[in-house]
């Protein structure tokens, strides 16, 4: 089983995550799209201490936006048709760029991509001042569009009536709780990956 890793918005920790699904798993990891150097890609091989195997991206474009606005600047023309899954007989973990509302190009939007691969989605939520609206007008747009939820990883500082409210309201399972990690390393993910692998079996199976 492949699975989509996106999130409520940019900078959510869909990397991290993607990190310690792919050590969870023993998965592969492929980023469709880059926009930006350095990429994901580069440090997935980091924080991972290089243990897991990285597919070359589809699209990697130099200007740190979204790809439909960094395409062009780089007279690239993005079109969902173009995107296969890479060869491998492994788990796959994908992760997608920015938020699940991020366009790809005029027509297509960054979400279209899980459909396109027909792959549960980990949404990454984050805790600030609206994340709660933006987490569940996400879980809402996934719902409302028969996608398959595996289920919700919360990333950084905990709010716990944050994460109680969305919970709430949602029947997407919680699979892991990220603490605000102040050391990033192999070590330290691996602590939470094997949280992440009891949690991840006990629930999604």
């Amino acid at each position: 089983m492949n699975y989509f890793v996106t999130a409520i918005g940019t900078d959510s920790g869909k990397t991290v995550v993607s990190a310690l699904l792919g050590m969870a798993l023993n998965a592969d990891y492929w980023k469709p799209v880059q926009a930006g150097f350095p990429t994901d890609t580069e440090r997935i091989k980091q924080l991972t201490n290089n243990t897991i195997h990285c597919h070359t991206e589809r699209y990697a474009l130099n200007t740190p936006a979204s790809p439909h606005a960094a395409a062009p600047i780089d007279n690239v023309n993005i079109k969902l048709d173009d995107f296969e899954l890479p060869q491998t007989n492994n788990q796959l973990v994908i992760e997608g760029a920015g938020g699940i509302m991020v366009p790809l190009n005029m027509k297509d939007l960054v979400i279209d991509l899980a459909v396109r691969f027909n792959t549960p989605i980990v949404l990454v939520s984050n805790n600030y001042l609206g994340s709660i609206n933006h987490t569940l007008l996400s879980l809402d747009y996934l719902k409302d569009n028969k996608l398959p939820i595996a289920g919700i990883i919360f990333n950084g500082p905990s709010n716990p009536s944050t994460e109680e409210v969305i919970l709430s309201k949602t029947e997407a399972p919680c699979l892991l709780k990220i603490p605000q990690l102040d050391t990033m390393n192999f070590q330290v993910l691996q602590k939470e990956a094997l949280k992440l692998k009891t949690a991840w079996y006990d629930m999604v199976g």
